[in-house]
């Protein structure tokens, strides 16, 4: 079912037609203008939506579980992986691919881009897409989520440069903290339910950190249950690469 998306608030462009045509020579297909120039957190629509997102930046715990359960359940997903994760884990990622999934870019090294100078911040991007490309043998999206979140004008007018979309999120389930941080999947599920709304972006994890429980991954135990109560609250999975048909 095609989506309707909502009018797009009027507002100059912010990319010159200049630096998408530089992005097209560096092999980068760029996103639609109308996704640059600001975060994206939701979907612009008022339809009963749900794009599951999943970063990755540890390890595979949890990833077969997942791409069983979205299999089992038709239902597609965006994955956000780190460079450095896809030079360390190629057999994930094109398990992801093989799996039909999109995959965006989450920088190399996961540091906080509000730090880092403009070119610092193209290299982290440029390294991670050099990396899921060659591990996934797969053209990654013009999606890019900033590690931890941190956004800011810069950082996210740099990206757009590059000719990449800021994806974030509408709420994470926190299931990547794991048992030993208070997280269960039942909290994780319920978190996951209590923020839907139309148009709703969910970020989710695979994998796990050394802090967390290396073989821990709540996500993974508690995606069957959000997928079947966001069905059961009258919201339809639907693919955040939508987006690139606005």
């Amino acid at each position: 079912m095609p989506l309707r998306f909502a009018p797009a608030a009027g507002r100059p462009s912010t990319v010159a037609a200049a630096l998408l045509a530089l992005t097209a020579l560096l092999g980068v297909a760029p996103a639609p203008e109308p996704l640059l120039g600001s975060e994206i957190r939701r979907i612009p629509t008022e339809e009963r939506v749900l794009a599951l997102t999943f970063n990755a930046a540890w390890n595979e715990a949890g990833l077969d579980t997942v791409l069983a359960v979205l299999r089992d359940r038709a239902a597609p997903a965006v994955f956000f992986p780190t460079g450095d994760f896809a030079d360390h884990h190629p057999r994930a990622l094109r398990a992801v691919a093989a799996a039909g999934h999109g995959l965006g870019n989450h920088s190399y090294s996961h540091p906080d881009f509000t730090t880092l100078t403009p070119e610092q911040a193209r290299t982290e991007v440029r390294r991670a897409d050099t990396a899921i490309r060659r591990a996934s043998g797969t053209e990654p999206l013009p999606f890019f989520r900033f590690p931890y979140s941190a956004t800011s004008p810069q950082a996210v007018a740099t990206v757009n440069g590059l000719g990449y979309a800021d994806l974030e999120f509408t709420a994470d389930t926190k299931g990547y903290l794991g048992p030993g941080n208070g997280m269960t999947a039942d909290r994780a599920v319920q978190r996951a339910l209590d923020a839907l709304t139309p148009g709703a972006v969910l970020q989710l994890h695979v994998g796990a950190s050394e802090e967390s429980g290396p073989d821990t991954c709540l996500d993974a135990e508690a995606l069957p249950r959000i997928i079947d109560g966001a069905r059961a609250r009258g919201y339809r999975i639907i693919d955040l690469r939508t987006l690139l048909n606005r």
